[in-house]
């Protein structure tokens, strides 16, 4: 894939701030012949060299320049260019020392800062400002100065992936190159062209007391006895500080002056020095504008629990069309006496003292009471209430790393679920506090604890979501996705970054004193840093990244979307500018920003898992926000500051206006009525029936154990034997050394003791005495299957007896109205905790903003219900709203009212099924609808505005055929 750059109006107007302040300077071949050169006295070693030209404007008239910019964005207009300030040890604005102020014009140029959040690409806008300087004044030789390799290599990258868009604007291109002290030439060519050159250098380059930094400023054979740094500084260049206040050492600031620089041009989210400000997009301006994602915190709670030491932790709570369910952590039992944490499906009513193999810790009290989905909490019946993202008992370290390990893949894989249709690539980045915490390279396998961890937690998550998704019947959507994730194996799918010895090409762990370890990742290291385009592209299976301290300021993706903290707090860095590392806008495969105003925050939200609380790390998150807004009132950053969400709670789908319409209040008192059932069974014919289900269509399948034999092999090596490879186990009798085969046996039958009426009785929802009826009235051989499996036996015997059960009912089946209606309070409830990946567009004609489909079959249903003109409002309809059948609660799908003549209304609930035949239904299914029908035929007798009707068709058309006939009728 290939980034396509736009030109962007905010960008744009950074770079015009900067033009604008030498507003009056001629272009270099406006002059007389010789000005290119400066005004600096040249040797004769230095006559080839093209030099900017020197200011032709007085310093009165810059400042004037400058303070109409700085006017213009409402900054502080500056009374002179050398009153500069600096953050204090308290973080408060002072002037900064004389000696650093003294004579900084004459020797170290103009100071310009440019103000620009982190993700809104600042890198591109002073590449812009390089060809605009050049087009506007004639200046052509520029050095970009950064803190660090990561920040040079990126800036490199950036200066070669917008090449081609800058020469389709300016018809040129510039030269670009890294400063290298033992590649000479290179500074020789930037010297004698004419055209625009860019030189990226770290600051290692030139302040640091290695042999080989230092030749910058050595007298060198090799260089016609000159010094690098007088043939730099000959061509009085423009000097750009990319992250500023990573390099206010006195090494830098002292180096500075020895480069002439005709002007320094400062750009960073967070200047600690401040010189003339003529450009400010802060974060908050960010946010508002849309122009950086969204930022939502997953946190970890650890509390104590009095009195006891019972490991929990609450995961999160699904919401299904049955009860919610709570995915808790807590310790199993073992069979072989070992004692391991495990993560739980639970629901109302189950107790952990049995699901964790009858552990003591949590006999007493442990049954779930309650379980909130509103509230994100679940409560035990010995008063424990846990929050969702809370750990209770014994949590040590190791587990709170552990569960945010598995929070990011959760929250990755949620989200490429939701953007994988899109064509877009979803990232997450971790940040870790020891390199060997990834890359033991003490290990045979060179996996260090956290890259353990993520693949065994991965391998397990991925295996629920596949397992999910093909059930899911939306298999338009997730068909494509599942695929992909099934073919990305764990150990492609994650890699790290760490810092690289330049010389050896090997990682450098900077907590064992930055010594070389044994390995080359430099494929690693060259994908994440330097290939943007292909760790981009679907075809990488790299979406895990791991890094210690290298991905910091000056690297960034945009389509990281996850971060994880796996680190103790660093005072050496801020929550701000790890959070920056994932702040730009997404690109889909074919490069392109998703920025539309929209949308752009409904895709465009950055998940962090943090360490700490939630409440901890946005409060300290949104401190640091605020003391970056200077120069705005104190009760506009108070009102206006960016929410950030909590990362558990699911996007809300608001009620919209179509609610309060008169046509859907209409609607909703037709079908909010409520009524109960009474259902007359012949106890003997619903037996007769049930031992009939039962003779035709039982079949038990039998326990049995496989055992595969085979042989050693022949060639059986050493090398073989330490591989486990010294027998062969494939099935292939025909080869005597990989000879193997498996037999099948029938085991002994169960020595398990078994409440068979019990069971049966609650399943299927009858007296014990009936079921007993029943099984006596079926034939010996039937019954014998009993003794063969009888956990297969009573659940086939319990779903076959059901649905007799149910086709009995639903013939002798009868609703009355009554009084009670439904609570409108289940529209509210049903704003929230839903999968928004199966979101429509914004909607016209529904009561929410979104209407989140099941199939494929219901989206081309919405599609036809906003574009008919004869329906005037809709909704799909809550879970809530239930409609109580003998076997079991039936929700129906849609609600809708049609315009008929005379200003009358038609109202309608429907069910969209892949086939409206009822007997492409299951017997359960069909005794539900068969139910609907005559509760709505209940509620319906009513008098009220319109008709209503209950339909269970495939698509709209049939919908509308459906309703005709019932005119005709």
């Amino acid at each position: 894939m290939k980034i396509r750059f736009k030109v962007q109006p905010y960008q744009t107007s950074a770079v015009e701030s900067v033009v604008d302040c030498f507003a009056g300077q001629p272009r270099a071949d406006e002059r007389s012949p010789g000005f290119e050169l400066g005004r600096e006295a040249r040797s004769p070693a230095f006559d080839e060299v093209v030099a900017n030209a020197d200011f032709a404007i007085d310093e009165a008239r810059i400042l004037t320049n400058v303070q109409a910019v700085a006017q213009r964005q409402n900054l502080p207009a500056p009374s002179s260019l050398t009153d500069f300030t600096t953050l204090d040890a308290k973080g408060e604005l002072v002037p900064v020392k004389p000696a650093y102020r003294r004579d900084a014009l004459a020797a170290t140029g103009v100071h310009l800062d440019v103000e620009m959040e982190t993700g809104t690409g600042k890198t591109y806008c002073y590449i812009k400002t390089i060809f605009e300087l050049n087009k506007h004044y004639g200046w052509s030789k520029f050095i970009v100065m950064v803190p660090t390799i990561a920040i040079r290599e990126g800036v490199a990258k950036s200066l070669e992936m917008t090449a081609e868009h800058f020469a389709e604007s300016y018809g040129k291109k510039a030269r670009c190159f890294v400063y290298n002290s033992k590649l000479l030439h290179e500074l020789e060519s930037f010297s004698s062209d004419a055209g625009i050159n860019v030189m990226v250098m770290n600051i290692q380059a030139f302040n640091a007391r290695g042999k080989d930094n230092r030749r910058i400023y050595d007298e060198l054979d090799d260089f016609q006895s000159r010094k690098p740094i007088d043939v730099i500084a000959a061509n009085r260049p423009i000097l750009i500080l990319d992250e500023p206040q990573k390099m206010e050492g006195a090494a830098t600031l002292e180096a500075l002056p020895q480069f002439k620089p005709l002007m320094i041009l400062r750009y960073s989210a967070t200047h600690r020095t401040r010189h003339n400000r003529v450009f400010r997009l802060d974060a908050l301006d960010a946010y508002q504008q849309k122009l950086v994602k969204k930022i939502a915190v997953r946190g970890i709670q650890t509390r104590g629990l009095a009195g006891t030491h019972a490991y929990l932790y609450l995961e999160g709570i699904e919401i299904s069309k049955s009860a919610p369910v709570a995915r808790i952590e807590l310790e199993v039992l073992q069979e072989s006496g070992a004692i391991v944490r495990k993560l739980r499906r639970l629901a109302l009513g189950d107790d952990l003292f049995t699901a964790s193999g009858q552990l003591e810790q949590y006999r007493d009290g442990f049954t779930i009471s309650e379980i909130d989905c509103y509230r994100d909490t679940v409560e035990f019946t010995n008063g424990l209430v846990v929050k969702a993202g809370e750990a209770r008992g014994d949590v040590a370290e190791s587990d709170i790393r552990r569960i945010q390990i598995r929070e990011t893949i959760k929250a990755h894989l949620d989200k490429e679920k939701q953007l994988f249709a899109q064509g877009i690539k979803v990232l997450s980045l971790f940040f870790i506090d020891e390199v060997v915490k990834y890359r033991d390279y003490a290990r045979a396998d060179e996996k260090g604890e956290y890259a353990r961890i993520f693949e065994e937690e991965y391998a397990q998550l991925k295996d629920e979501y596949l397992a999910e998704l093909a059930l899911d019947d939306t298999a338009y959507r997730n068909t494509a996705y599942r695929h992909y994730l099934a073919g990305v194996e764990v150990a492609a799918t994650h890699s790290g970054y760490f810092a690289i010895d330049r010389k050896t090409r090997r990682l450098k762990d900077p907590t064992v004193g930055a010594r070389s370890v044994e390995s080359d990742d430099v494929e690693a290291y060259d994908l994440i840093l330097k290939d943007k385009e292909r760790l981009l592209s679907l075809a990488e299976p790299t979406r895990f990244i791991f890094s210690h301290s290298a991905l910091r300021e000056g690297w960034d993706n945009p389509n990281v979307f996850v971060m994880c903290m796996l680190k103790h707090s660093d005072n050496s860095i801020s929550r701000r500018q790890e959070v920056g590392r994932g702040l730009r806008l997404c690109v889909d495969q074919q490069g392109e920003r998703i920025d539309a105003p929209s949308v752009v925050h409904d895709i465009n939200v950055l998940t962090v898992v943090a360490s700490e609380s939630y409440q901890d790390f946005v409060a300290g998150l949104q401190q640091e926000i605020v003391d970056t807004l200077t120069g705005r009132p104190g009760e506009f950053v108070e009102a206006q500051l960016p929410r950030v969400e909590d990362g558990r709670k699911p996007k809300t789908n608001p009620l919209n206006a179509n609610f309060d319409t008169a046509e859907f209040q209409a609607l909703w008192q037709r079908i909010g009525r409520q009524a109960v059932y009474r259902v007359e069974f012949d106890s003997d014919a619903l037996v007769r029936q049930c031992a009939e289900a039962l003779d035709r269509q039982l079949r038990v399948t039998p326990l049995q154990y496989g055992v595969r034999r085979g042989v050693q092999r022949d060639d059986v090596t050493d090398e073989a034997l330490r591989q486990g490879e010294g027998f062969s186990l494939e099935e292939n009798a025909m080869e005597s050394t990989m000879e193997s085969a498996t037999e099948w046996a029938q085991v002994a039958p169960s020595q398990v003791s078994y409440d068979l009426l019990g069971r049966l009785a609650e399943r299927a929802r009858l007296t014990r005495r009936t079921v007993a009826t029943i099984l006596q009235r079926i034939a010996p051989a039937v019954f014998e299957q009993y003794r063969l499996n009888p956990e297969h036996f009573i659940a086939e015997a319990a779903r076959l007896i059901h649905e007799r059960k149910a086709a009995m009912a639903v013939r002798h089946l009868t609703y009355t109205a009554v009084s009670e209606r439904y609570d409108t309070g289940l529209f509210a409830a049903a704003q929230s905790g839903q999968d928004f990946s199966r979101a429509t567009p914004r909607l016209t004609k529904h009561v929410f903003d979104y209407a989140i489909v099941d199939s494929e079959v219901e989206r081309q249903f919405v599609q036809a219900l906003e574009a008919s003109a004869e329906v005037a409002v809709y909704v799909k309809l809550p879970r809530g709203y239930r409609i109580p059948t003998p076997v079991g609660d039936y929700s129906p799908d849609w609600a809708i009212c049609f315009r008929e003549g005379s200003g009358t209304h038609r109202h309608v609930v429907v069910e969209t099924k892949g086939s409206p035949s009822l007997t492409a239904l299951r017997e359960i299914e069909r005794a539900k609808v068969e139910c609907a029908r005559k509760f709505f035929d209940a509620i319906g007798s009513d008098s009220g505005d319109g008709e209503l009707s209950y339909l269970v068709v495939s698509d709209f058309d049939e919908l509308t055929d459906a309703l005709k006939q019932l005119e005709r009728a």
